[in-house]
């Protein structure tokens, strides 16, 4: 590695950030990932150098790649290796350690995430950065659904208004999401639904496919629990769709969740039992966790199958779909109930 090799990795990766938002993503992911290796060693590079803002560039360009093929831990690694080295801009820095934090709160641990969240929380306070602030708190208040959905709505006002003021698109964009999903949480389902409505309307405007996939999922779920299941079955088909077509591996087990509860209340319950299977195999393959909007419909699933099914039907069921490669989980999840086929 030398500063001709790093700075052209560098400018690989800032490159491929608005492609990894559109339709050339799944190509784009593959691309990144091929040469993921050499994107590390210029970070190191960069670092050992004493370049600390051009490694924090890099980091902060591979944000999104960590996030969609849940590398949840190499994101981690490089960015305390960007973060521990020269001191670096202010900006660059609070960015890095907002980014940061999403990489274990995705795993489950939440006090890393945390302590990262509010250091970048702090850096964006001391710069007056009104953009950064927003998306400090939309960390915090990821953290904070896990545990206390009125704070976490109290923060997500916080975090709207101060978007607004500054006429910060994507930082409102966060806060109808995070709004709409602490509604959905709290069972404020109409609540939710207007949130989630307001924000689909947004990103879809935007043309950014993976904030559309996600937020089909999360308007899927409201739909469900209000007893609107064909609208349901066409947002989550939205989102896994999408997800497949993009290389999007962090939507998939969501969507297929979802998939699995709107069969749970068909009465389709071995296809129940199959998606539920797959969708676990891809989390724990993944090392992610259950965020805490989509964990409560999962484990409804796991105490409601056994007893519709009987306990060994439900193991027999889930065990097919774990051993499904996840491209058939896919597959098996889009095709009709009727016409789906279900592995014995």
């Amino acid at each position: 590695m030398d500063a001709l090799a790093a700075n052209s990795l560098l400018a690989f990766a800032e490159a491929a950030v608005p492609a990894m938002k559109g339709p050339a993503a799944k190509a784009t992911f593959a691309e990144v990932d091929e040469r993921h290796g050499d994107l590390r060693a210029a970070i190191d590079w960069f670092v050992e150098h004493g370049a600390t803002d051009d490694a924090l560039k890099l980091v902060n360009a591979l944000y999104p790649f960590w996030i969609q093929k849940q590398r949840f831990e190499d994101g981690w690694v490089s960015y305390q290796r960007a973060l521990g080295g020269a001191e670096g801009d202010p900006r660059l820095c609070a960015a890095a350690w907002i980014n940061a934090g999403f990489m274990p709160f995705w795993s489950g641990d939440d006090e890393r995430a945390s302590a990262a969240f509010d250091r970048g929380l702090e850096l964006s306070r001391e710069l007056g950065d009104q953009v950064l602030e927003s998306r400090a708190l939309g960390g915090v208040i990821r953290v904070a659904l896990r545990s206390d959905v009125a704070e976490a709505r109290r923060l997500g006002r916080k975090a709207l208004a101060l978007s607004d003021r500054a006429g910060n698109i994507a930082g409102r964009s966060d806060a109808l999401h995070l709004l709409g999903v602490g509604a959905q949480i709290a069972g404020d389902l109409g609540e939710a639904r207007d949130w989630m409505r307001q924000r689909l309307a947004l990103v879809r405007e935007q043309g950014n496919e993976g904030l559309i996939a996600s937020e089909a999922g999360n308007l899927s779920m409201v739909e469900r629990q209000l007893g609107n299941l064909d609208d349901a079955e066409v947002l989550v088909r939205e989102a896994l769709e999408i997800a497949d077509r993009r290389g999007d591996d962090f939507m998939k087990p969501f969507a297929l969740s979802g998939f699995a509860a709107i069969a749970t209340e068909r009465g389709e319950y071995r296809r129940a039992a199959m998606l539920v299977g797959a969708a676990e195999a891809i989390m724990e393959a993944q090392g992610a966790a259950w965020p805490p909007d989509e964990r409560p419909h999962y484990e409804r699933m796991l105490a409601v199958l056994p007893d519709a099914m009987g306990a060994a039907e439900f193991e027999r069921a889930r065990a097919a779909g774990r051993s499904l490669p996840v491209s058939e989980a896919v597959t098996f999840a889009l095709g009709s109930p009727a016409t789906a086929s279900a592995p014995t």
